[in-house]
This record gives C-alpha cells, sequence and structure tokens, in this order.
C-alpha cells in the first residue's frame, strides 16, 4: 500500500450552543481535514482543528505545514514501512503537532485497513468502549446549574465544569453546580490555567471544606508554571491534572521528575497524534501516573474517533474528555465509533478507524 496523494480541505460545523472557558468561546467548528490516498484505492482520514489559543497553531499554518513539508516527505512512502513512516511525520517540521496529528491518525487508519484491524486493537485493545464525561461551560452560577442538571437529563454522570474566568465567582459556581446535581455525581474542573498558584490552592482547599467533592482540577496555574503547578500539587486538598504542560513526552518526562502533577490529561492536537501519546502513557505508566485522554472544543468527530481508539487501547488511561463531537448540530463523515447509553463511546470493529466517507 503505496501513498500517492494527500488532499486538504475544511468543514465548518456550528456547535448547538457556544463552548465557553477562561481562554475562549467558541462557536463553530472549522477544521482542516486530511485525506491520504494510496494506489490500493484505500484512504485514511485526519483532522486538525487551528486552537490558536492553546497549540498556536492557524488554518494556514496546518495547511502550510501539510502541503509544504509533511506530505512531500510521504508521497510514494509504503505503509508497511509504518515506524519509518511516522517518525517522519514528526521530524518534517519542528513544531505544528496539530499538522503532524491529523496525519499521523489518517496514517494509522491507513495502517489498520493494510492489516484489517482496527485501531484500537492495533494499540493494544484493553476493551472495546469507554465513558466521557460532558463539559460545562462557564457561565454564570445559574446557568451553570441549569447545564449539569440537563446533562444528568441526557444521562451523563461525570462532569467537567469549566471555571476561571472570574475567580472570585468560582467556588459559587461549582457550588451552584453540585448544589443541583447533588453528592453523588462526579465532578472534575477545568480552570484553563486561570489561577496564581497561591491563589489556585487557597480556592481549591476552600471548595473542598465547603464538601464540594472536586475529583482534580485540571491545570490550575499557566502551562510554563511548572513550579506553580508543583506548589498547587503539594498543597491542595484536590489531586491536579497537568494538561496544557504537556505537549511532548520530554514534557511528561519533566513533569514525572519535579512530581509537579497527580494526574496526565494528553491531547492528539498537543503532542502530534498518537504515535507520540503512546509514549507520554508508557512514561506516565512508569511512573505511576494515570492519564485522562482530552480533545479540543473544535474537534468534529474524525480526531474523537482516534483518541477513543487510544483510551480504549492502553489501561493506563483511566479517564476520558472527549465530549466535543457531541456539541455538533451534525457530524461531517458516517462510520467509527458509536455512543452507547450517552456517554459510552464504542469503537468500530471495522478496519483502521472505521470511517467510510468524509463529506466536505
Amino acid at each position: 500500500m503505496k501513498i500517492t496523494q494527500i488532499r486538504l480541505g475544511t468543514i465548518s460545523v456550528p456547535l448547538r450552543v457556544p463552548f465557553k472557558t477562561a481562554l475562549r468561546s467558541v462557536e463553530c467548528v472549522e477544521d482542516v481535514i486530511v485525506e491520504i490516498h494510496t494506489d490500493t484505492g484505500a484512504v485514511g482520514y485526519g483532522e486538525a482543528p487551528p486552537t490558536g489559543a492553546v497549540t498556536g497553531d492557524t488554518t494556514g499554518a496546518i495547511v502550510g505545514a501539510i502541503r509544504d513539508h509533511i506530505a512531500k516527505s510521504l508521497i510514494g512512502r509504503e505503509i508497511d514501512e509504518f515506524e519509518d513512516v511516522l517518525q517522519t511525520v514528526q521530524t518534517s517540521i519542528v513544531k505544528n503537532t496539530s499538522a503532524k496529528a491529523a496525519v499521523d491518525m489518517a496514517l494509522w487508519d491507513l495502517y489498520g485497513q493494510l492489516y484489517h484491524i482496527p485501531v484500537y486493537k492495533l494499540l493494544g485493545g484493553a476493551r472495546k468502549q469507554l465513558v466521557t464525561d460532558i463539559t460545562i461551560s462557564v457561565n454564570s452560577p445559574e446557568e451553570m446549574a441549569r447545564d449539569a442538571e440537563d446533562a444528568l437529563r441526557r444521562g451523563y454522570d461525570c462532569l467537567k465544569v469549566k471555571v476561571g474566568a472570574n475567580p472570585s465567582l468560582d467556588v459559587e459556581r461549582l457550588s451552584a453546580v453540585r448544589r443541583a446535581v447533588g453528592q453523588e455525581i462526579c465532578m472534575r474542573i477545568d480552570a484553563n490555567q486561570a489561577w496564581k498558584p497561591k491563589e489556585a490552592v487557597r480556592i481549591l482547599n476552600q471548595m473542598q471544606e465547603r464538601g464540594l467533592q472536586i475529583e482534580f482540577v485540571e491545570q490550575p496555574v499557566a502551562a510554563y508554571d511548572l513550579e506553580g503547578m508543583k506548589y498547587v500539587t503539594e498543597r491542595s486538598y484536590v489531586p491536579v491534572l497537568a494538561d496544557e504542560s504537556v505537549f511532548s513526552p520530554g514534557d511528561a518526562v519533566k513533569i514525572m521528575e519535579m512530581r509537579a502533577a497527580d494526574l496526565v490529561n494528553i491531547k492528539l492536537m498537543k503532542c502530534g497524534g498518537l504515535y507520540e501519546a503512546k509514549k507520554i502513557v508508557n512514561i506516565a505508566e512508569a511512573a505511576g501516573v494515570e492519564c485522562m485522554l482530552g480533545c479540543m472544543a473544535e474537534e468534529s468527530g474524525i480526531a474523537i474517533n482516534a483518541s477513543a481508539a487510544l483510551g480504549a487501547a492502553l489501561s493506563n488511561i483511566t479517564r476520558a474528555d472527549l465530549d466535543a463531537s457531541f456539541s455538533l448540530k451534525e457530524l461531517p463523515f458516517t462510520g467509527g465509533f458509536t455512543i452507547r447509553d450517552t456517554r459510552y463511546l464504542v469503537l468500530p470493529e471495522e478496519p483502521g478507524l472505521g470511517i467510510s466517507e468524509l463529506k466536505f
């Protein structure tokens, strides 16, 4: 199976309701789509959202990185040279992790098709499904409480609540959500780098002293401030999940050495795809640290398929935050994972990622 063409396009799909965090607000998914064509007629699919506020990648940068660098190094290559092909993606250009992720997942899709195996089995096959939380956007306490109640009615039992847009309101926001859903519902929070270290410790301990039962806090301080995150990890009653601080396996090693976080969140767009993500999982497992799989709010579901495959494959991935595609008014493809009981992502048994048709 030889790569003959790499085709790029874009999609635009509106969200049902805007997605709001301390960093940004998203109303529409506008992603770069990748099709890798081969001489057998097989096609591999990938996508990359331009999440400039997190990865620094824009639509133009993603297209340019793939067209001018990555694609040129792959045309004519055999998919069966898989390890070397994956390394070529990572070394063909520095940074540009979203572009690399899109091509990487398309290559895994093709490799699964070549050997007639689903990607989740290629990666490890620990289970056939995984459960995701649902995100509650940052708004007024009253609106967040209503959104949480709606999530429960739809069948979710774990909420990831966005905070940090106004730290003085964060305890009130979480209190309103907890009153609305009761004490039995899992509740984790994401500050998106919004707090200072001492402020984070004060807010988090205040939340726990009020009985809010927070499972963990995601990225409470600035991504670059590993000493600050270590400070929070050592002093907070709430476990700390590193997110924006972890882009690469090297970042993961540093966090493990410093003991700067209790957990690690992996996103394909941050690390450059499944090849690098699996390295991060292995590093964390060696250090006794569990992982969560996350996603960008702008992912349409193609990338969610790839992330879900990794989440189902490896047992050290114990949590998932893969709800982005649930907010879309429609999906731009057919095939892939199915949804059971609202919150379970069931992996396809078709070869590769199981995507059969893409509309763009």
